[in-house]
């Protein structure tokens, strides 16, 4: 296993290391420094102790660095702990950056570290002070060095942030637009030709055929289902282009029909000449919204893929509101008729109510059936939906 990096070493750990570190050397040092300040001929036992004080106190250097830094520095003079007092220094250096702070610890430790050296060594001299200068100033200068890297790293760090948050603004206008370029084509392209099969169906309503029943009401149905694409169309634009709202389009998700209306699709289904039967069991009509909206989704998609991919086959609605959730089939018998094999797909229709439903909690199954299709559907609701007092 590979050795985990110091530097990846959590701060109080770090912290635990160097005072024990510094303790040690502390103790360690008491039999062999040449000088022990003021305390310098009292016992060893008591001098140890006292250092080993002094480097308890930089458990809390990153805590309070210039409480810590003082008093390291007074008991300097006191009982001379060069270790304590350079890891004192360095921790101030690489917290602290202004210059005449550090500058005050310099002189400060300096004139501390010659007491402590003359309390032992009566007759030190320049050697002595260079030591003293060197262990003060050492270590303010690299904390110093290593603090002024890390804040270049850190602002590294935050400005390479911003650029990914600047990249990712700049990648969502770009979908945006992407988004805004497409609803445009739609409202073009699509809306042009269905506005065209409106327009078409209106005439027929108003022409020769107008005296023939059944065209008159196959008429009404195209111009029916036009206007209600066409208003399907506006939602998707209003979606796809939030920045560039048409009057009276909602910028949001399209509200979406509810489940009361299951009864309309099927009638509209019938009037296309399908053969369709509903049977609801329970009340749907108290189910939450995104549920019910899901269930009209269903049931429409289902009707369509019949009437595309099964003319003239009879279709089964089956929805059933149970205390575990809402079970919902589909299912309709072998084609009758041939296949109209020129109608578009865009091959997306069951994949798309499988999300949905996926979304809500439920599952989604659909495939051949006695010699048709079924398509099985079941959502959990999280609230009765049955009929007062049914079980």
């Amino acid at each position: 296993m590979a050795a985990t990096p110091f530097s990846s070493w959590p701060p109080r750990r770090v912290d635990a290391l160097v005072t024990v570190v510094v303790v040690a050397l502390g103790i360690a040092d008491s039999w062999v420094k040449p000088s022990s300040g003021l305390l310098t001929g009292l016992p060893t036992p008591v001098i140890a102790a006292c250092s080993a004080a002094v480097g308890l106190s930089l458990w809390w250097r990153r805590r309070r660095p210039h409480a810590v830094a003082v008093f390291v520095t007074v008991m300097h003079v006191v009982s001379f702990t060069p270790v304590a007092l350079a890891a004192a220094m360095y921790t101030v250096g690489s917290l602290d950056r202004r210059l005449k702070v550090l500058f005050a610890y310099g002189v400060a430790g300096f004139a501390a570290g010659l007491a402590g050296l003359r309390g032992g060594l009566p007759d030190a001299g320049i050697r002595e002070a260079g030591y003293a200068l060197a262990a003060i100033v050492g270590p303010l200068a690299v904390g110093y060095a290593v603090g002024v890297r890390r804040d270049l790293a850190a602002a590294a760090q935050a400005r390479v942030a911003d650029l990914e948050r600047e990249n990712l603004l700049l990648a969502e206008r770009a979908r945006a637009e992407e988004r805004a370029e497409i609803a445009r084509e739609m409202h073009d392209v699509v809306g042009h030709r269905v506005s065209n099969m409106v327009l078409a169906a209106g005439g027929l309503e108003l022409g020769p055929a107008a005296d023939v029943p059944e065209a008159a009401r196959t008429a009404e149905l195209i111009r029916s289902d036009g206007r209600q694409v066409l208003e399907e169309l506006r939602e998707i634009l209003g979606v796809l282009a939030p920045a560039r709202p048409a009057a009276g389009v909602p910028t949001g998700a399209p509200s979406g029909p509810e489940a009361p209306e299951l009864s309309d699709l099927v009638a509209h289904a019938r009037a296309r000449g399908q053969q369709v039967e509903l049977r609801v069991n329970g009340h749907p009509e108290i189910l939450p919204l995104p549920v019910q909206r899901a269930l009209h989704r269903i049931v429409r998609e289902s009707l369509t893929n019949a009437a595309k991919h099964a003319p003239g086959a009879a279709v089964r609605v089956d929805l059933a509101c149970r205390a575990d959730g809402v079970h919902l089939d589909v299912t309709n018998a072998a084609p009758t008729r041939p296949l109209a094999h020129d109608l578009p797909s865009g091959g997306h229709g069951v994949v798309g109510l499988t999300e949905r439903v996926a979304l809500l909690g439920g599952t989604l199954t659909a495939g051949p059936h006695d010699g048709g299709f079924l398509l099985s559907a079941f959502i959990p609701h999280g609230r009765g939906a049955s009929p007062p007092g049914a079980s």
